[in-house]
């Protein structure tokens, strides 16, 4: 079976940092894409990043360009969500996905979620 863990949730005040981490399991990093998606009360699901193609292009929310950065480590098939100058409307759990491939627009696999709160 497939899991997906993420990591490194919790709770900061608005400017400072937060480093978000997804791990597989059953599953290679290697020519895959993954991403990061979030969802708060009344909002929704909302895609924050995510790697779009083998050659490591990205693609980011709106409301995050500039302030977040998706990166990974194939060799530990590990992929993380670097969160800079964090602000209260960045409060949400914040879910890891995975697909087989880059080219289907839906992810096969789904992370639990870890919590992120931002207060002002």
């Amino acid at each position: 079976d497939v899991q997906l863990v993420e990591s490194g949730g919790g709770s900061v005040q608005a400017g400072r940092s937060l480093r978000l981490s997804c791990t597989a399991s059953g599953w290679s990093a290697t020519n895959n894409c993954m991403g990061w998606w979030r969802q708060s009360p009344g909002k929704g699901r909302e895609g924050v990043a995510s790697f779009v193609n083998v050659a490591g292009g990205t693609l980011y929310g709106d409301s995050v360009k500039g302030r977040f950065t998706i990166s990974r480590d194939d060799a530990k098939n590990t992929w993380f969500l670097q969160m800079t100058n964090s602000n209260p409307e960045d409060t949400a759990t914040y879910l890891c996905a995975a697909k087989n491939g880059c080219g289907a627009p839906w992810y096969d696999y789904w992370g639990q979620g870890t919590q992120v709160t931002v207060s002002s």
